[in-house]
């Protein structure tokens, strides 16, 4: 997900986030998925080179094994950055799964990784601090350039 630096890389009042399928067979009627914090998909990578060696690779789903609802995700981000975010509902992509989220049962068993953070509120809310100080990508952040 890279969905918070568009709200700053765009003109707020057009800025419109869509979101395809209010029709799921799910309790928000919007497809469910595993948001991941990027610090936590590091991390899993990390455990898996650490203990990959030549001619052996492991596979692993890497997610919190939770799904959240789309409409659950465009709230969290309102909230995260403050921003009133308009939103576009169109129709569904045929072939979307309604539900689609991570099993990490065979990283947490072999490799000892779990997602540390789960919070989708706070994970936003970080993402959304280090966009606003870092406009332009990495390098100087606003508050060493500005000091």
């Amino acid at each position: 997900m890279n969905f918070v630096d568009k709200p700053l890389s765009e003109s707020q009042s057009s800025f419109v986030m869509q979101v395809r399928g209010i029709d799921y067979k799910t309790a928000a009627g919007t497809c469910i998925r595993d948001y991941i914090d990027v610090t936590d998909l590091v991390d899993a990578h990390v455990k898996a080179l650490e203990k990959a060696r030549p001619g052996k690779v492991g596979i692993y789903n890497v997610g919190t094994g939770r799904g959240r609802s789309v409409k659950e995700f465009v709230e969290a981000c309102k909230t995260a950055t403050g921003v009133p975010i308009k939103v576009d509902f169109l129709p569904r992509r045929p072939g979307d799964y309604a539900e689609v989220y991570s099993d990490p049962t065979k990283i947490r068993n072999e490799l000892n990784w779990t997602a540390k953070y789960t919070d989708l509120q706070e994970s936003l809310q970080i993402a959304w601090r280090w966009q606003k100080s870092h406009l332009n990508g990495y390098g100087l952040s606003l508050a060493v350039a500005t000091s």
